[in-house]
């Protein structure tokens, strides 16, 4: 290191001070730094408020105070969410001497979450709640009816105007907040009454008798969730599109040690496992010890019932977990009063004591189930069976596979054109419709990170088939191999996935569509972590070239194709119209689609599981009336398909 070297770290060391260090006070970290709170500032983010302000009504549900909920997606591009609760407190609080109200807006971690004797249990993950709603908010108005007056205060970026004030009288309790995102912090500003709508159903199935109501000002859309039923309702729902092995779900509810549980059960015909568990109302898509709980109680107690009233007959035989999973639909719901989260999302739960709960719980609930429903354990336990028997013909379909490559000298498909690069963090590969745009794809791909696999016609529909089938169809088997993580919840390894971007490129017309479709639901039903961490996409190919002399344009729906008409003067411009990737060479290919600087790609994500469960299964079931109801409320909403 050189003297001027040495004298520069010297006083950037000197200037390293205690003046240096920044302190954020009050809401302003939240305004800073918002993502560390909501996740990002994306519709997801943006949605996300509302979440949190929802929540604190659900506390009020959970406490037994409110029975409606009502949220406004204004005109204005504001949101306002009204709750039949007690409203929150307005007296002076011992120790801040302001308000509670000013101190619950205005301050992150004040509420009555913290406080077991206010909320046993309570949602949201973390307890930062409404005031970082306030925080990242043009405007924000709470009004709060309790004790037969009506309190107002309101707020920018989180800072109140002016004082509470009583602007009224009322008999009803209840809390009113209507906020107005910071457009300056969010990248969009529009709110998703479709995503909305889905995670305001799952909250009314979880929480049996309440009433909420989403309506959309702008559109005129409304929608109203209560569910009477509860868990029973939100399993009914799941498996609307599919034939139920027995009429009644099987529900067990109980508390114990402070940790309530209640789980709700129901066979299908189909050969999908479909569990969703949640934690004070969270959705812990990463499961935990509830799950685990459940799980070890459900296979334990089928192979007692089995083995108890002989149904095994002379098989030597021990049911898995996923021989007793195959075609179950399950919700679990656990109330627990210090839930601790972990895993990548902080949405697994990690307290271990409720595994034995939970499997104590629902072990000694089902036990009893079957023996007073024979009839319908006897047809669990013959699913189960007829679900091994496959996964056997499955695991040797497998084995003679992986000899077959290893005596061919490789593991990977031979139509398969992979790429030079070994670092799965830097490859790609195009899962391409048909040997002629295959053919296209190898020519003008960047062989050092894009892998090409071309498709023969149709691949088998998943959720129609068992898993014996799945493996020995070679299509499916093919991508299987390429991907290299195996399938199934016992073999699936996302640590051995070879390429990070699964990018499938169809045709735009009827065909391509469904071959889409079928992929996606392979992938939702048998890789479901590659949707999760997002490394599936859709290509996104041009659908006209319009080009006059030695001008050209790609453009990817018909309102671009009249605008780079208007550009190139309308007289002389020709058009063509790709029906099929077919129809580009490889050059045309590449600087369209393929090339990373030029195309546009969609990514697949599942924010909304339950929905895309529902959609799959409606879409690649046997209910005609259901997808056919579908096709008619979604038509509308189609464009640039061939027929």
């Amino acid at each position: 290191m050189s003297d001027s070297e040495e004298q520069a770290e010297a006083r950037q060391r000197a200037s390293y001070t205690a003046e240096k260090i920044q302190v954020l006070k009050g809401l302003e970290a939240v305004r800073k730094r918002p993502a560390m709170y909501i996740g990002d500032v994306s519709n997801r983010g943006l949605n996300h408020l509302v979440y949190e302000v929802v929540d604190n009504s659900i506390d009020e549900v959970l406490a037994g105070y409110c029975k409606r909920i009502q949220i406004i997606l204004n005109k204005d591009g504001s949101v306002t969410v009204t709750d039949d609760g007690r409203g929150i407190p307005v007296d002076l609080h011992p120790t801040e001497k302001r308000p509670a109200l000013e101190v619950v807006m205005t301050v992150l971690h004040a509420g009555g979450k913290f406080d077991k004797n206010t909320y046993k249990v309570s949602g949201g993950l973390h307890g930062v709640g409404v005031s970082v709603v306030n925080a990242l908010s043009e405007t924000c108005e709470v009004e709060v009816c309790r004790d037969g007056q009506v309190h107002y205060q309101k707020y920018h970026a989180g800072i109140p105007d002016a004082d509470l004030k009583v602007i009224g009288k009322g008999k009803k309790t209840g809390t009113k907040t209507t906020f107005m995102p910071d457009s300056t912090i969010f990248r969009t500003t529009k709110f998703s009454f479709d995503v909305l709508s889905e995670r305001m159903r799952e909250l009314a199935f979880l929480n049996q008798g309440t009433e909420i109501v989403i309506t959309d000002e702008v559109t005129g859309k409304e929608k109203a969730f209560c569910y009477k039923g509860g868990l029973i309702s939100f399993i009914e729902y799941l498996n609307e599109s599919r034939v139920p092995l027995h009429k009644q779900p099987i529900h067990v509810k109980a508390e114990r040690d402070d940790v309530e549980i209640e789980i709700a059960i129901q066979y299908n015909d189909t050969y999908i496992e479909n569990i969703f568990t949640y934690v004070n109302n969270i959705n812990t898509i990463e499961g935990g010890s509830h799950l685990v709980g459940f799980k070890a109680a459900l296979t334990r107690t089928l192979n007692n019932y089995a083995q108890r009233n002989k149904l095994f007959k002379k098989e030597n035989i021990s049911l898995s977990g996923e021989d007793v999973r195959e075609g179950l639909t399950a919700v679990i719901s656990a109330k627990v009063m210090e839930p601790q989260f972990e895993g990548q999302t902080k949405t697994k739960l990690g307290n271990s004591e409720v595994k034995g709960i939970v499997e104590s719980i629902f072990g000694d609930g089902l036990a009893a189930f079957l023996e007073e429903n024979p009839k319908v354990g006897k047809k669990v336990i013959e699913k189960s069976l007829t679900a091994a028997r496959s996964r056997e013909a499955a695991r040797k379909a497998r084995e003679l596979t992986r000899r077959k490559s290893a005596l061919e000298g490789s593991s990977l498909p031979g139509k398969l054109a992979d790429c030079s690069s070994r670092d799965p963090a830097q490859c790609e590969i195009y899962l391409v419709e048909g040997d002629s745009a295959g053919g296209s794809a190898k020519q003008g791909r960047d062989r050092r990170f894009q892998a090409i696999l071309p498709l023969k016609g149709k691949i088998l529909n998943v959720e129609k088939a068992r898993i014996d089938k799945i493996v020995s169809n070679e299509e499916i088997r093919t991508i299987i191999s390429a991907m290299g993580t195996g399938i199934g919840t016992e073999e699936f390894d996302i640590s051995k996935l070879r390429y990070h971007k699964i990018i499938i490129m169809t045709d735009a017309d009827v065909d391509g569509a469904h071959i889409l479709t079928l992929l996606l639901t392979f992938f939702f039903r048998y890789m479901k972590e590659l949707v999760e961490l997002g490394h599936i996409y859709i290509a996104q190919p041009p659908l006209y070239r319009v080009h006059k002399g030695k001008q050209e344009h790609y453009v990817y729906d018909d309102d671009e194709r009249d605008q780079a008409i208007k550009r190139m003067g309308g007289n002389g411009v020709s058009i063509q119209r790709y029906k099929g990737l077919g129809e580009m060479n490889p050059e045309q290919l590449w600087s369209t689609t393929m090339d990373p600087e030029q195309r546009t790609n969609l990514q697949v994500s599942v924010e909304e599981a339950i929905e895309a469960d529902h959609i799959f299964s409606v879409l690649m079931g046997d209910s005609v009336e259901l997808r056919r109801k579908f096709i008619e409320d979604n038509a509308k909403y189609v464009k640039n398909l061939d027929v």
